[in-house]
This record gives C-alpha cells, sequence and structure tokens, in this order.
C-alpha cells in the first residue's frame, strides 16, 4: 500500500493540488475538508476531473487532523494505492432521523461480499441516529466485520453538514468503502478521558435518541441547571458536558452521549445515539491532560492489533467537544498518536459528531461521543 497526502490551504489551491496527487492515480482517495471547502463551486466535479478512476470517500469536518497537527478551514487530500485489497463503494440517501436504521440496512447490502473485511463509513452530523446507523449495517454484515468511520462536523455550527461518496457531495448521504481480501492489515482503537459527576438520573422517557426525562423532571430543565452560565450556550455548550450511559445497575457501560439539539417547548435533549430507556445517565466532563492519554490509549489499541513495519495509514476521528475542551493544546492528542504509530503512518482526520468502532477487538461496533477512535490500515 501506498499513501500519498496533500493539504489544500484554500478552495481555490484545489486544482493545483490535484494536479500534484494525480499521478498517483490512487485507487481510493479520502477527503476530510471544512464546510467552505464542500462548499465551493465545483469541488467534487474537481476532484472527480483529478482522479476520474479513484473512489471518492470523506465528509466535512468540524477541524482537520494531520501529522502536521490540527488545522480548520483547510481540505486533506490522502491518495491510497492498494497492491491485493479490493474496494466496494456504497451509497444511500437519508430521508430522515427515523430512517438511519434502514439506512444501515441498504449500504450494507451493496457492501456484501465473501472476502469483506472491514467497512469505512461517513454519515451527516445532522439529523441522524448515529447508533442506528450502526445497527442497521450489523444486522446485515453481522458482528464479525468490523465498521469503523463518523459523522460529519461543520465547525461546531451544527447547521449543515456534507459527505462525499460515488454521486458527489450531499448533505444528507451516507457513504461508505468495503475493503476486501486477506492481504488487508487493519486495527482499531477508541477511547475518551472524560469522567463522570454528579448523582446518577434514571431516564424516565425517552424515544430513540430523544430525551424527555430524567428522574420524572424535563430532561432540558435538569441539564440546564446543572449548566448554569454555559446553558445560555445551548446546543453547542452540550459539547462540553456529555452524559455518561449507566446500566440499571448504574455501572458505565462504555458510551457516551453528546447533545445535538434542543428542544425548547418540549423541554428535551437530542442526543447523537439511542438511549437506553431503562438506563441512567451521568454528566461528565474532562481535562486535557486525559484526553490525550486518552488518544495515546486509542493509538496502542489500534497499533497492536498487527505488526506491519511498512508504510500504514490511521484514520483519526476525534470528537469535537475534546478539541473545545483541549483549547490551544489541542494538537497534543495528534502528537500523542503519532508518536505511537511513527514515521512510517501517514495519518489524517476529522474531528466529529460522532465517531464509529468496536469497543475492543471482537466486539459489536458502536457510535461513540466524545472519544478518539482511530482506524489504521496497511496491507501484508
Amino acid at each position: 500500500m501506498r499513501v500519498t497526502q496533500k493539504i489544500v490551504k484554500r478552495p481555490a489551491d484545489l486544482h493545483a493540488q490535484c494536479i500534484a496527487l494525480a499521478d498517483t492515480k490512487p485507487d481510493l482517495l479520502l477527503v476530510f475538508a471544512a464546510v467552505n471547502h464542500f462548499s465551493a463551486a465545483d469541488f467534487a466535479k474537481e476532484l472527480r476531473s483529478g482522479f476520474p478512476d479513484a473512489a471518492l470517500l470523506g465528509c466535512s469536518t468540524a477541524g482537520e487532523l494531520t501529522s502536521e497537527g490540527v488545522d480548520d478551514g483547510t481540505c486533506t487530500l490522502t491518495a491510497l494505492n492498494f497492491n491485493q485489497t479490493k474496494l466496494i463503494q456504497a451509497h444511500t440517501t437519508l430521508a430522515g432521523m427515523d430512517d438511519s436504521y434502514a439506512a444501515g440496512e441498504r449500504l450494507a447490502r451493496q457492501l456484501l461480499a465473501p472476502d469483506l473485511r472491514t467497512v469505512l463509513v461517513f454519515g451527516p452530523g445532522l439529523q441522524i441516529n448515529g447508533s442506528a446507523l450502526v445497527d442497521g449495517i450489523a444486522s446485515i454484515l453481522g458482528k464479525n466485520v468490523p465498521i469503523t468511520g463518523g459523522l460529519a462536523g461543520d465547525g461546531g455550527a451544527f447547521k449543515q453538514t456534507f459527505t462525499l461518496g460515488p454521486d458527489g457531495v450531499s448533505d444528507h448521504a451516507i457513504v461508505a468503502i468495503g475493503l476486501c481480501g486477506s492481504a488487508l492489515r487493519f486495527g482499531h482503537g477508541s477511547f475518551g478521558g472524560w469522567e463522570a459527576f454528579g448523582p446518577a438520573r434514571k431516564v424516565t422517557r425517552c424515544a430513540n435518541n430523544v430525551l424527555f426525562e430524567l428522574d420524572g423532571e424535563p430532561a432540558l430543565e435538569v441539564y440546564k441547571r446543572y449548566l448554569g452560565e454555559h446553558a445560555k450556550d445551548l446546543p453547542a455548550s452540550g459539547l462540553l458536558f456529555p452524559f455518561a450511559m449507566l446500566g440499571e445497575d448504574h455501572n458505565a457501560i462504555g458510551l457516551i452521549r453528546t447533545i445535538l439539539g434542543v428542544d425548547e417547548a418540549a423541554g428535551s435533549l437530542t442526543l447523537a445515539g439511542e438511549i437506553d430507556p431503562d438506563g441512567y445517565l451521568k454528566l461528565m466532563h474532562a481535562s486535557t491532560d486525559k484526553l490525550v492519554n486518552g488518544a495515546e490509549s486509542a493509538a496502542k489499541a489500534a497499533a497492536e492489533m498487527f505488526d506491519n513495519p511498512g508504510e500504514s495509514l490511521a484514520i483519526l476521528v476525534s470528537c469535537v467537544g475534546r478539541k473545545l475542551v483541549m483549547g490551544n493544546r489541542v494538537d497534543e492528542e495528534v502528537e500523542a498518536v503519532g508518536e505511537v504509530f511513527g514515521s512510517k503512518a501517514v495519518l489524517t482526520g476529522f474531528y466529529s459528531y460522532g465517531e464509529i468502532s468496536p469497543f475492543t477487538p471482537g466486539s459489536s461496533c458502536k457510535l461513540h461521543n466524545q472519544t478518539m477512535t482511530i482506524t489504521s490500515l496497511s496491507e501484508a
């Protein structure tokens, strides 16, 4: 496998960077970019013209990640040439949040193959139930095919996100690539670094990923009491205070849920993934040091899944909430990952509205929030 990368600083520079990269004739072009690039005239047309034989895959971001650190307002083009690995492209239109599970099923049916090893998937960051999407994919592909990826961002504005796939740019398409063949070397890792605080609150009314009541009170009212002065900045400030999901025994189950929206009239909170109607929720907060340590742990987990001293790619998907907490120290979590993988690994990725990965090797795939998830790829 060969990996080549270019960083486009301004939309006007895309043509020149496509020309510089075109000679690689990639099998797959991964594209992670700020919304202003996706919104630029002829963005998809320029990419298709520059890479006519490549599968195009990517999404808009709340920040771009490369080996150079964290950027805002750029576009990262990562060209992959595989020696033996085969690719299957898939995409489907998301009709709305209630279509998330069925959309996952439709996407997965396009990816079915006897030698399918793993799936990379990217979806819109808004009006989607990410956990239902993952469950829909897994219902068709089974639990033995790892699914990784994430939900698109738009710089923290929560207004419009984009994906890039076979049909170009869309604000309502889910896109995926299936990677097939025994030559593929694949690893994954996911870790948070957040800490729970305050009492556990019983979920007393919810519907899928919409939380209406905690301990019999309107969920939004309870949440605002905890946030205090931060409540005026909802839903964006919700990124700083996610929920830990707890089981009926009050023990954490390892899933974190971010606030994607609020409904003042209903007194409800819309979370990025489904809520256990019989479970409990607890607020969380984090320090930069613990988030950086979490990123390092995710990298170690991904790197330990295969031993390949050759060229590799690490795809980093980190939650935008982590970026807000770390502030001007945000580069440190990327540096920590880079130190684990070493100089032969190329890093790419983005800050997201949701991360998709298994917990551990062999476990089921889940939608995560507020984690750093890492997918590592190479060939034997």
